[in-house]
């Protein structure tokens, strides 16, 4: 069977990179061949650039997309303009992006807003009220009180935990995650999933296809169906240039009968529990949620399970709380939310700015990838010009060494500003992580760079309150230690090495 999966891999990729090459050359021959064609016709095709230029600077885009597209258009005024509106006018994306808002308009009642609590929160911690207000009011992501949460970091922390409640299920499961790769991490969850399937229990997955590319074949679904499990493959991918394909699906959910969820940046693969080592110790967080805001985390896991579907679904039928009450009671207030690409609302980056604009003594953030616009740069620096102790950490050792070498074309400006930037040595930091003065923190799946915060679904959890501020705290204070800070006198470069990374830089939106 496993033989089979692999010689099914295999072949899967190399058609799709086949095709794909023959895309890029018929790319490549129409650049090349725009030197040849008519006068007309090249007045016709630059008349289009200029056009679609200009509708591309009108656009509402962040400035790294539209001055990179601006870029290749001045590169190649023939074909640029051509190529911008084969790429960026398919109606697949349009249609996919009216199913997914007709699906959470018909599912808003869904969430439980409670104002009460929303009132409670803004008399406790004023400095958040304006967040929590976007979120709730603008997005429906209500805040939550009767629910406590508990954070799990490095991944041989979260595996036991996950197992045990995955264990404690009675009505369903449900496992939303952008990659999932066979191994012992894998295997002991499936283990579970087939006995809980073949007991009743209603266990439902969506995997990613970009993001199991390499890890599982194309018949997996089948074969998870053959064990009583409801397979999705997000967003399958077609090997054409497409938007679309760029929307992937980045989240890491899971719950349990909407008691308990968790969420965070830990995929199901053993590299993310160290039963396997890629670049060096990998580092990396979740949070586990129980009580009432684990019910938000369901139905996110069911707005994009509903969207592939051909009916309608009652998400009433999973709520764990319509006949009963809540029995947890907890101080501290909890707010799951998520970000969608195709409703043009940036919610990660809005949520990341107030809590750089908020922070008063400090703010700690872990990301394995730091690809910034401007905005978000101008924030971090005037908060550390201001005063407030502005640290991140990145990885030492890298996954994609592009992406690292543009990571570190921000760090110039920001360490002069004064934010200290730590580079974390005994391998790889893929947590997601932010705290800030001991009252607020946020786990999720979102990585500080232009994919996470405008291309990707992704998933956070906004906590205010609970011992879990200081457990990311103290987390990211330890990986602090353990890190190289990078100081200012190692960043001036070499000429040469200084021209490859402000081309890096300009580039870094399409990485």
């Amino acid at each position: 069977m496993r033989k089979q999966w692999f010689q099914s891999l295999l072949m899967r990729r190399a058609v799709i990179i086949l095709i794909l090459l023959v895309e890029i050359s018929s790319f490549i021959f129409l650049i090349v061949a725009g030197t040849t064609i008519s006068e007309v016709a090249a007045i016709i095709f630059r008349v289009i650039s200029v056009i679609v230029a200009l509708y591309v600077i009108s656009k509402n885009d962040k400035g790294g997309y539209r001055l990179i597209w601006v870029f290749l258009i001045l590169m190649f005024p023939i074909f640029g303009g051509v190529l911008y509106v084969f790429l960026n006018s398919q109606m697949i994306s349009n249609r996919y992006a009216k199913n997914l808002n007709d699906v959470i308009v018909a599912t808003q009642d869904q969430f439980k807003a409670d104002l009460k609590i929303k009132e409670e929160l803004k008399e406790q911690f004023p400095t958040y009220a304006r967040s929590v207000d976007y979120l709730e009011s603008g997005m429906n992501f209500p805040v939550y009180k009767n629910s406590e949460t508990k954070y799990l970091s490095p991944g041989e922390a979260f595996w036991p935990v996950f197992l045990e409640k995955l264990r404690s299920s009675e009505k369903y499961i449900f496992m939303e995650y952008f990659t999932i790769g066979e191994g012992k991490f894998w295997e002991s969850i499936l283990e579970i999933l087939k006995e809980k399937a073949a007991s009743g229990v209603l266990v439902r997955i969506m995997y990613d296809d970009m993001g199991c590319f390499l890890s599982l074949p194309s018949e997996y679904p089948d074969y998870l169906k053959s064990l009583g499990i409801e397979c999705m493959v997000f967003n399958p991918f077609r090997p054409f240039f497409t938007t679309i394909q760029n929307n992937r699906d980045h989240r890491k959910l899971t719950s349990i009968d909407g008691k308990i969820a968790f969420c965070g940046g830990l995929n199901l693969s053993d590299e993310y529990v160290n039963e396997k080592e890629r670049f060096g110790y990998w580092k990396d967080s979740a949070v586990m949620v129980e009580g009432e805001a684990a019910w938000s985390i369901t139905c996110f896991f069911l707005q994009l399970w509903q969207i592939n579907k051909p009916s309608s679904e009652d998400f009433s039928q999973f709520d764990p709380w319509k006949d009963e009450a809540c029995p947890i009671r907890n101080d501290g207030f909890v707010q799951p939310y998520t970000d969608i690409p195709l409703d043009h609302e940036r919610v990660s980056e809005s949520v990341y700015m107030h809590m750089i604009n908020s922070a008063e003594k400090y703010l700690y953030l872990s990301t394995p990838y730091l690809i910034l616009d401007e905005d978000m740069i101008s924030a971090l620096c005037l908060a550390a010009k201001s005063g407030v102790d502005v640290r991140i950490v990145t990885p030492s050792k890298y996954d994609k060494w592009m992406i690292h070498q543009a990571t570190r074309c921000y760090y110039r400006d920001l360490v002069k500003a004064g934010v200290r930037i730590y580079e974390y040595t005994p391998g790889f930091m893929h947590s997601k992580t932010v705290v800030a003065d001991d009252k607020c923190a946020i786990v999720g799946s979102v990585n500080w760079d232009y994919r996470s915060l405008y291309l990707h679904f992704e998933s956070a959890v906004w906590m205010c309150g609970t011992d879990t501020v200081l457990d990311v705290r103290d987390d990211l204070l330890k990986s602090f230690e353990q890190s190289d800070e990078v100081l200012r006198e190692e960043l001036n470069f070499r000429r040469g090495w200084s021209l490859f990374r402000l081309i890096l830089r300009l580039i870094a939106p399409i990485f």
